[in-house]
This record gives C-alpha cells, structure tokens and sequence, in this order.
C-alpha cells in the first residue's frame, strides 16, 4: 500500500464525501434524463423519423429498437469504463464518459428526417443511440464506486438511496418538460413545430446539463482516497482488473451480483414498462389519467428509494434485499394483476395500487449502488460493478417475448405476476447466497480481503 504524507482532516474527509455522493447523484440523474428522451420526448415525434407507409406495427418495432440500442449498449460500456475505472481512476473515467454521452445528445438535437436522407435518418438515430448507450452505462460504473469508496460506513446507506432517487426525479422532469412543449406546439402532424423541431429542446437540455456536469465533476470531485492507496498494488500485479475479477471469491460475488440484479432488472422492467401499459389499455382510465398517476407513482418512488437506503443500513443488506424479493414476488405481483384483471376502479384507488406496485417491485434500486460496490474489493470494483450490475440487464430486456409466450399457458393478465415472482425469487436467492456487507472496508484489495490465493 502507498504511505501517504499527509491524511486529510475529518473535515476535508466530509467535504470530499459530500462532494462525490452529489456528484454521482447528478450524474445519474443527467444519466436517466438521457435515456428516456426517445422514450418520452421523442415518441410524439417518431414520424419525423420514418416513412409515413410504415404500418403501425413497424412503426413500433422501430421505436422499440431506439431505446433497445440503449439499453443493450449500456453493458458494453459499463464493462469498458468498468476496466478504466479500475486503471486509470474513476474520477477520469466518468468524465471521459459524461463528455461522450453529452456529444452523442447533441449530435442527435441535429438530426435531419426521413423528408431529407431517407431511412437514413432512423438508422443514424439508433446508431447514435447505442454509441450513446456506451458512454451511458460507463458513467455510473466510475462515479458511484468512487462515491461509497468517499463515503463513511454509517452513511454509505443513505447515500446509496441518495443516487438512486434521481432515477424517478429525472423521469418527472422530462416528463414534465415534454408535457409543457407539446401543449404550447401539440404533435398534430409531420409539419407542425413540435415533430419539425420541438423534440429537439429536449435533447440539447440534456447535452448542456450533461456538459455542465462534466465539468462540475472536474471541478468538485476528488479521485477515490482508496483507489489512490491501492495504486501502486494494482501496478505492481500482473494482472487485469478483469483476470483479478474471475478468481474465484471475486468471482462468487460476480455471480451473486449478477443473479440478483437480473431479478431487479425484471421487477424493474415489468413495473415500470408493463404497468403504465396496463394502465393506459386494462384499467379504464383515459390516457392523461394514466399519466397522472404515473407521475405520482414517480414522485412517491422518491421517497421510497431514500427509505430503502436508511432501511438497508439498518437491517444489513442481505436482509433487505431478502425482504424486496419477497414483497416483489407478493405484493406488487398481486398488485399488478389487480390491476391488469380490471378488478381496481376509481383513480384514487388506482393511483394507490399502482404506487404499491412500484415501490414494492423497484425499490431494491434503492440500496442496489451500495451493495454492489460494498460486493467488489477496491482493484475490481469499477470492473465487477459494470459486469454485475449491467449485464445482468439483457435476460430481462426480452421481457415482452417471455410475456408472449405466457399468454399461450394463462390469460394475458397473469403473465406480468409471473415474471415478478420470477424475479423476486431470483433478488432473494442472490440476497441468500453471500453475507452482508454492510460493515465491510471499501479500501481493501482482493488479497487484503481473500489472502493472497483468493
């Protein structure tokens, strides 16, 4: 280990902690604000993309292409910055990649449309998609571990559900601002303002706020204490972050990860894709009431994500996320075929099912940045952060074939339970299979922590 001169002050120690938990919450936040532009901002605005003889069913194929590029790029970038993370520091590798995703959101405020190049057009819009999915899934992979490597043990809880809130807190905002464009200049046709140019508002909002925080994050952010003292350990060994990652303790806690974030991943998926489908098509309620009481989902999920965080620095956790996977698989399965099945009416009645829904089946998302950094010793933890936690992310991303092929079995309502089940299973079986680490020192290497042959 590098013997440092001089140890900073309890002080500079709170300062530098502050600092990077905020830094890593805004960085998810400006993250999630660009993922869900196609989804939100440039849905009305498809036409402008495609050619108007597309058949509707095309039509959403394509949409459901461009957010799928981003979404399978986001392991691809987790794992590449994950390995920066690991060799070159995690301040420099969010940076590098905050900056790339902050040009590909630009880049595509710019597009021209299927008037001008053709299919051209779309094919560049998901091109620029899944380069973006890159730089996206790199961002979180270098930020949050140096986060909780900066944070006190008392805190790390907290802080975890902290980031996580600004998840539900960017969906709200693009909404919000997609709401408040389109009724100043409503998506009523190929030439009207917002599908010529209005979508793109969002889009360059989202680049400035994403090269503003770039170099907010230079600025204010100090590299990992711990990543700093691990350094010259990491240069002396032979071996990859990668290498290190496949022994066979780090290893376990790869596999722990990974199953349990693919139950995550599919509470997440179903709750929050399936369910404001359920609400729009099953429940009864018009269009603006569902997207009301989704909004309200969101806002209630705020808060929840931050009682998770306090919850699993109370309980450990291992007995948290024991406890998510069982109320995903009980509470908000039932919770969603209440609601498929028509059996709920009235919007007050709805709006609380559905919350129950959400929280129930997500909040695991509330503790998830802590306990996968707490599952990785410092040399391979950006690494084992990027595998674990993104690649867990492509089993469930087919969730709309597994329902499909439910429906052949049970009626279509009761496919969404299955899956939940499916996952609440999995959250807890990952809970079961290692111990909590809610105490454990984020400063230790691989050797430190498993001995020298792991």
């Amino acid at each position: 280990m590098t013997n440092k001169t001089t140890e900073p002050t309890v002080v500079e120690q709170d300062n530098r902690a502050s600092s990077a938990v905020k830094g890593a919450a805004i960085g998810f936040y400006v993250d999630m604000f660009d993922v869900y532009l196609p989804v939100i901002a440039l849905a009305p605005a498809m036409m402008f993309f495609v050619s108007p003889e597309l058949s509707i069913g095309a039509k959403s194929l394509i949409a459901g292409m461009i957010f799928a590029s981003t979404l399978v790029a986001r392991p691809l970038g987790s794992t590449i910055f994950g390995v920066l993370a690991d060799k070159i520091g995690r301040r420099l590798a969010t940076i590098y990649a905050v900056i790339g995703c902050g040009i590909t959101t630009l880049a595509t405020a710019f597009l021209p449309g299927f008037q001008h190049i053709g299919v051209s057009a779309v094919v560049i819009l998901i091109a620029l998609r899944f380069l973006g999915g890159i730089f996206m899934g790199g961002e979180y992979t270098g930020a949050v571990p140096l986060a909780m490597e900066s944070s006190p043990i008392s805190k790390r809880g907290m802080y975890g559900g902290v980031i996580a809130a600004t998840f539900p807190l960017a969906y709200c905002t693009i909404s919000g601002i997609s709401f408040l464009l389109l009724q100043t200049m409503p998506a009523d046709g190929l030439m009207s303002a917002y599908v010529q140019w209005g979508w793109r508002i969002p889009f360059v909002i989202g680049a400035v706020a994403t090269f503003w925080f770039a170099y907010y994050y230079a600025k204010t952010v100090h590299e990992s204490e711990s990543w700093i003292e691990a350094k010259e350990d990491r240069d002396n060994s032979k071996a990859s972050s990668f290498r290190t990652l496949m022994m066979p303790q780090n290893k376990r806690s790869l596999i722990r990860i990974f199953i349990l974030m693919t139950g995550v991943w599919f509470g997440s998926n179903v709750v929050s894709v399936i369910l404001p489908q359920i609400l729009r098509e099953d429940v009864g309620i018009s269009v603006s009431g569902a997207t009301g009481v989704w909004i309200i989902c969101q806002i209630v999920l705020i808060g929840g994500y931050l009682a998770s965080g306090l919850i699993s620095q109370k309980i450990g956790r291992r007995a948290f996320f024991l406890g998510c996977g069982i109320t995903m698989a009980t509470i908000s399965g039932t919770a969603v075929t209440l609601l498929a099945t028509g059996t709920v009416s009235g919007y007050a009645a709805v709006t609380i099912v559905a919350t129950l829904a959400l929280l129930a089946g997500t909040t695991t998302f509330g503790s998830v940045p802590t306990l996968v950094c707490e599952s990785f010793p410092v040399d391979v933890r950006g690494t084992g952060y990027g595998l674990g936690y993104s690649l867990a992310i492509i089993i469930p991303s087919f969730y709309a074939f597994y329902q499909e092929l439910l429906t052949a079995i049970m009626p279509r309502a009761y496919a969404p339970m299955v899956l939940l089940v499916l996952g609440g299973v999995l959250v807890a079986t990952g809970a079961l299979m290692g111990p909590d680490t809610r105490n454990r020192d984020l400063s230790m290497t691989t050797e430190q922590l498993y001995g020298p042959n792991n």
